[in-house]
């Protein structure tokens, strides 16, 4: 996993990365909320934050909101990171879009469980993929119309905006239906096509 870390504090920063990378991360450091935010926007942002509440730039709490506010293509983890130890600054650290809160000097091994906590959400969050919204949808022929206005199957559409995958089958209605047509082939209005 990768983990950014945004702190104004190089020593608290370095041990914090070293730590970390120990542990078997990939860990990027910079030093104010600017870059940080520029890192958040790359192609590929990092899928953890720990970020410092006070930094140059921008703070703790504006990069929490920025992150929330944007339209990524997947969730960061937003840890924040601080010296400030006031039940009212964990509520606003938390209402600005923070995930967690640790304070500095940070303890490792509760750094490790917060990690850890981390990843099991981006882990959950990652498995969730669903369709929200209002399918347009034929009501004769039961095919969905795409975004780019084209008319396609209902499983097609579905394997590409989720995770779900179709085995296909015949439910036996359908089979005794489609024997009748094979028995009886006048009954089957394009028999006449054919």
């Amino acid at each position: 996993m990768h983990i950014l870390i945004a702190d104004d504090d190089r020593t608290s920063s370095l041990m914090l990365g070293r730590t970390l990378e120990n542990w078997g991360f990939r860990v990027t450091v910079v030093h104010d909320g600017v870059d940080a935010w520029a890192r958040m926007t790359d192609v590929e942002p990092p899928a953890l934050v720990i970020a410092d509440w006070m930094m140059p730039g921008l703070d703790g709490l504006e990069i929490c909101r920025r992150i929330r506010a944007a339209s990524v293509a997947s969730y960061a983890y937003v840890i924040l990171l601080t010296a400030r130890t006031s039940r009212q600054d964990l509520v606003e650290g938390l209402e600005a879009g923070a995930d967690d809160y640790l304070t500095k000097p940070f303890d490792p091994d509760e750094l490790r469980a917060r990690i850890h906590v981390g990843q099991r959400t981006l882990a959950l969050i990652g498995s969730i993929k669903q369709l929200t919204g209002l399918l347009p949808i034929c009501s004769y022929c039961k095919r969905i119309r795409s975004d780019q206005n084209y008319w396609e199957q209902v499983d097609s559409y579905i394997a590409q905006h989720t995770d779900v995958r179709f085995s296909h089958s015949i439910c036996p209605a359908c089979y005794a239906r489609a024997l009748a047509d094979l028995d009886n082939p006048q009954l089957d209005p394009t028999a006449n096509d054919k």
